[in-house]
C-alpha cells in the first residue's frame, strides 16, 4: 500500500469510513443531521465541495463542506489522530476553500465546540477567528 495521502469528493460510499474518522477525534459531536440519509442529501446539495483524504483504500481524513448561496459552511473537519500533524487538517480545509471560491462566497463560517480547545487552536492557527458578537444557537424541528 502507498503512503502517499491523496485528497478527492467524499462520496456517499465513504460515509462509514468518515464516521470512524470522526468518532475518534475527541471534540467532534457526531449528533442529529449526520446519519447517512441526511448526509447523502447534504453531499447532493453541494456537489464538489465535501472532501475525504486516504492511503490506498484507507480513509484517514473527511469533512463537510457547503454552502447556501450567501455563505459557506464547513462541518466536521476530523483526520485520524494517527495522521495529525502533517497539515492534512489544513490541505482539505484549503480544498474546501477552493471549492467555496469558485462558488463566489466571500465569507465561510464554522462551529467549534467550547470545550474542544484542540480544535479552536488548529481554527486559529488557520487564521479564523472568534465571532464575539455571535452566540450559536438551535432548535429541533
Amino acid at each position: 500500500m502507498s503512503s502517499e495521502v491523496q485528497t478527492r469528493e467524499f462520496a456517499i460510499d465513504d460515509y462509514d469510513a468518515a464516521m470512524e474518522v470522526w468518532k475518534k477525534v475527541e471534540g467532534l459531536d457526531v449528533a442529529e443531521g449526520d446519519d447517512r440519509e441526511t448526509v447523502r442529501r447534504f453531499l447532493k446539495q453541494n456537489r464538489g465541495l465535501s472532501r475525504v483524504a486516504f492511503i490506498g483504500s484507507t480513509i484517514i481524513g473527511a469533512v463537510l463542506c457547503g454552502q447556501d448561496g450567501r455563505r459557506g459552511y464547513i462541518y466536521h473537519l476530523a483526520v485520524d489522530p494517527a495522521h495529525q500533524g502533517r497539515g492534512l487538517g489544513r490541505r482539505l480545509t484549503n480544498e474546501c476553500l477552493s471549492g467555496l471560491k469558485q462558488a463566489r462566497l466571500k465569507r465561510v463560517n464554522i462551529l467549534v465546540a467550547k470545550n474542544n480547545p484542540d480544535g479552536r487552536e488548529f481554527w486559529k492557527r488557520c487564521g479564523w477567528e472568534d465571532l464575539g458578537g455571535a452566540a450559536a444557537m438551535g432548535r429541533d424541528i
